[in-house]
């Protein structure tokens, strides 16, 4: 007859009920399930598992006021073995020696998970992981509660990146502000937001970003990125432990976690799987030897002096919960305010629809993240083409009542995390040749509400998800910013109702379009301007097509012809980009008026204008 074996849940709910009562022995620091250890090595029996700071014979327990622990527990009728070792824990954010790698103790733009960061009164710690928060989508950076806050700290505080140990010239490193905090059972856990710098999701040396968190069982093996000791691997061998740390300033406090031992398969250097400095570092899943973007712990003690190496983890789960964040940009984000996340179809108090597919080869085309093909961002939204890495469109809305001067300087170009890498192009279609990586939405248009929300704008604008390759003929200052100088223009005579635009642009894909670097470069671009004139019920709409097609057959020279603009009637727009767009006064006026036609600006001024009868010019 089979061994009658007790579940692993009913062992969690035994620590989860039971570990208070015993810690509040002074010399019991945690408990725990682990396999029991005999003769120095883990057996593959299951047992409740103590630490204690002090290992006595049984007839010294009562010298130093302990009580003797039990050989066992009956759990769900079945008895269970406990183990005890000798055990106590630190937190890993001490005065430590300067060593390791120098540029993850020096100032880093953007700040990537892995570097020296802390409270300016803390000595230094790690930067975890980028996360995102739950409900509108503003990326953090995670850590400690001992690292970002302290026993002296507050929310709102000031946080440095490198740590103070690592560079005293605090005031130069300020670079974001404690957000949230959590010290107790559920973790001890901190997030910041960062504000005068870029974040980057992907650790340091791991090369890979959070994207989601798992729970640990015996036998995982783990890796994680820290300010001290670097890359070191780990196999978790402890779960569900409740252990007992002092916090200075503070006092005893319970903090859940799991517990991870050396890696015989990559041993650490100087066998020191962790260090003062390492908290707040995330603990990754190792699948066989293939790391993982799933993260499971978040390192915040290790041992004490000679005992045997390990460190302790909270559980990711527990902290992302209690912190109400999540490891991936929620698409769905909430912001109360009307236009602050993605575009607003009620910008101008009558609904202008985003475009929509309007041919099968357009909606099979469409990229879908978490089901949704429309992928939101401050002040715009979009939607990708899966087969040319290129946004099919992009809409934004303008409140020129509320237009803020912000510097573009220190902003990267960058992949959005939330999308797949292969999805987007990235920085290596634009090296060493005449292309510019030119906005669609542009950048100066999406400065305004809040100065948060202008802020995040600014870097928004800069994902690659809303770039498109412009040549720098026309893309740069020396055009006279071409498109900026065409609202110009139309706006020249018009007085715009509280000074709000919606607007909506992007590429004109065709099969003809010429490859380059094995990207089909668009040599079209497409605009719809919707305004409304004071005092005019009615919403005025113009449509535009800008063609660079001249400019990228001569990609490789300096030798190049002007660029061209021609006003459009809406339906021909949609009719060469197979989108279903909007239309206003525009369908009953240009569209009816001149219908099929089209106008060449020859000059961007209202009044200096050249019609043409065909659309033949802008349409290969």
């Amino acid at each position: 007859m089979p061994k009658k074996t007790v579940s692993t849940e009913n062992l969690k709910n035994f620590i989860r009920k039971e570990s208070a009562h015993f810690l509040q022995q002074e010399n019991i620091t945690s408990v725990g399930i682990g396999y029991k250890i005999k003769d120095g090595k883990p057996t593959k029996e299951l047992s409740i598992q103590f630490t204690v700071g002090q290992k006595v014979a049984l007839e010294e327990i009562g010298s130093i006021g302990a009580v003797k622990i039990p050989e066992s527990f009956t759990i769900d009728g079945v008895e269970v073995p406990t183990d005890v070792i000798q055990r106590s824990y630190d937190l890993s954010a001490r005065e430590v020696k300067q060593l390791a790698v120098p540029k993850r103790k020096i100032a880093i733009d953007p700040i990537v998970p892995g570097v020296s960061i802390g409270h300016p009164r803390i000595s230094a710690g790690t930067a975890g992981c980028v996360v995102f928060d739950k409900n509108n989508g503003t990326p953090f950076i995670l850590s400690n509660w001992h690292v970002l806050q302290g026993a002296d700290g507050n929310i709102g505080d000031e946080i440095v990146q490198p740590g103070a140990h690592d560079d005293n010239r605090v005031d130069r490193n300020i670079v974001g502000k404690l957000v949230r905090s959590h010290l107790g059972v559920a973790g001890d856990c901190a997030i910041a937001s960062i504000d005068n710098r870029q974040l980057a999701p992907e650790i340091f040396d791991l090369n890979v970003g959070v994207a989601r968190i798992g729970e640990p069982d015996l036998g995982d093996r783990v890796i994680k990125s820290g300010r001290t000791t670097d890359v070191t691997y780990g196999i978790v061998q402890r779960i569900q432990v409740t252990t007992r740390i002092d916090y200075r300033g503070v006092g005893s406090k319970e903090i859940g976690c799991f517990e991870i031992g050396p890696d015989p398969a990559h041993p650490a250097a100087n066998e020191e799987i962790s260090m003062g400095g390492d908290s707040g570092s995330a603990w990754l899943f190792v699948d066989d030897d293939d790391i993982t973007d799933m993260m499971l712990g978040l390192h915040f003690a290790g041992e004490v002096g000679n005992q045997p190496e390990h460190a302790l983890a909270c559980y990711a789960g527990s902290v992302f919960e209690k912190l109400s964040i999540s490891p991936i940009q929620p698409l769905e984000s909430v912001i109360e305010a009307l236009g602050s996340i993605g575009y607003a179809e009620n910008f101008l108090r009558e609904s202008i629809a985003m475009p929509t597919a309007a041919t099968d080869e357009v909606k099979n085309d469409l990229l879908a993240v978490s089901g949704l093909t429309v992928i939101k961002y401050m002040h715009f939204s979009l939607s990708m083409s899966r087969s040319r890495r290129f946004a099919r469109w992009v809409a934004w809305n303008i409140d020129g009542g509320s237009l803020r001067s912000l510097s573009r300087k220190g902003i990267q170009f960058k992949q959005d995390p939330r999308l797949p890498s292969n999805a987007q192009v990235d920085n290596d279609l634009y090296k060493n040749n005449p292309l510019d990586r030119g906005h669609i939405a542009r950048r100066a248009d999406l400065l305004w509400g809040s100065l948060s929300e202008a802020k995040k704008a600014n870097t928004d604008s800069f994902f690659y998800t809303n770039i498109t390759p412009q040549h720098e003929a026309f893309n740069q200052s020396s055009a006279n910013g071409i498109w900026g100088a065409l609202e110009d223009a139309i706006f020249a005579d018009v007085d715009v109702e509280d000074l709000r635009v919606t607007v909506m642009g992007g590429p004109i894909f065709s099969n003809s379009d010429p490859v380059y670097r094995g990207i089909q470069l668009p040599r079209q671009f497409w605009k719809t301007i919707y305004f409304r004139e004071t005092g005019n019920p009615a919403i005025d709409v113009k449509g535009y097509v800008l063609t660079q097609a001249d400019l990228l057959n001569q990609i490789e020279v300096l030798e190049l012809p002007e660029f061209s603009v021609y006003e459009v009637p809406i339906s021909k727009i949609g009719e060469m980009t197979g989108l279903s767009l909007q239309l206003g006064v525009e369908a009953e006026t240009l569209a009816n008026v001149r219908r099929g036609q089209v106008r060449q600006i020859t000059e961007l001024a209202p009044a200096k204008i050249r019609r043409i009868s065909s659309v033949s010019e802008i349409v290969s």
